[in-house]
């Protein structure tokens, strides 16, 4: 039952309308500051107002696998709608504001809505919407110009390591050409947890920059959840509809 709860906010964790190219990545030679590695970062295009987004994914975790497609929906900082099918049917659908976050899935007959500070004790990591936003376009998840860094070169990209709190590690890495973020890791090593995020690849587009492939792995108390996420086919700055509602008869749930 959990496992579409989880996709839903994994792929929420390219073919289009138009001209797109695969990015040439470059290799790290030589350790330069982190407020340099950042502000390219932040250079990337991202000029778009609304993003919709049709992607397959594949879940895996210690007793089962199962293959989605998922359909995610973002208009830009005010809300992402994500949908999870299989075989053509929905399984699962989130709506996510800066606000609030809902959902509800079709297995258990469940629904959740709530605030960040729920799903965060949850899922083990602090998360809001500008961090699952991010997350989804390739952007480093934190506001990076708020952290302390060092900075090191580890396998020839570019590792920012956030020394400001002494309870969570935080991580980024990028390659040296576009400053594009090929991973960001998050752990807890008291609460045993650890979240890596992994764009193997990124393609740019008149609109912006984006990754074409998404890998999440997740580890709570040993116990291990993997989402690679596939990004079929985007289109841009369309007209969009957020409909979300959830069917009759399912029984809303809560997170301790």
């Amino acid at each position: 039952m959990k496992r579409y709860i989880i996709i839903a906010f994994g792929a929420l964790l390219l073919s289009c309308n138009a001209k797109k190219a695969v990015i040439a990545e470059g290799t790290a030679s030589e350790v330069v500051a982190s407020s340099k590695v950042i502000e390219n970062h932040y250079k990337l295009k991202r000029d778009f107002s609304t993003l919709y987004i049709k992607s397959s994914a594949k879940y895996k975790d210690d007793r089962m696998s199962q293959g989605v497609s998922a359909e995610i929906r973002i208009k830009k900082n005010e809300q992402i709608l994500v949908s999870v099918r299989v075989i053509g049917i929905t399984m699962a659908k989130a709506l996510i504001t800066p606000q609030e976050v809902k959902y509800y899935e079709k297995m258990g007959n469940t629904f959740f809505e709530g605030d960040y500070s729920t799903l965060s004790k949850w899922l083990g990591t602090d998360l809001d919407f500008q961090k699952v936003q991010n997350m989804l376009i390739g952007e480093a998840m934190d506001d990076l110009a708020k952290g302390k860094y060092t900075t090191t070169i580890d396998e020839s990209q570019y590792r920012l390591e956030d020394v400001s709190d002494k309870n969570t590690q935080k991580a980024f890495y990028f390659e040296a050409a576009n400053y594009l973020i090929k991973k960001q890791e998050v752990s807890q090593a008291k609460e045993d947890r650890r979240l890596q995020i992994s764009y193997p690849s990124h393609k740019e587009y008149p609109e912006a920059v984006l990754p074409s492939q998404i890998i999440i792995d997740a580890v709570q108390n040993g116990k291990k959840i993997n989402i690679n996420i596939d990004y079929n086919s985007i289109t841009f700055n369309e007209d969009l509809t957020f409909p979300y509602s959830v069917p009759k008869g399912y029984e809303r749930i809560y997170i301790d």
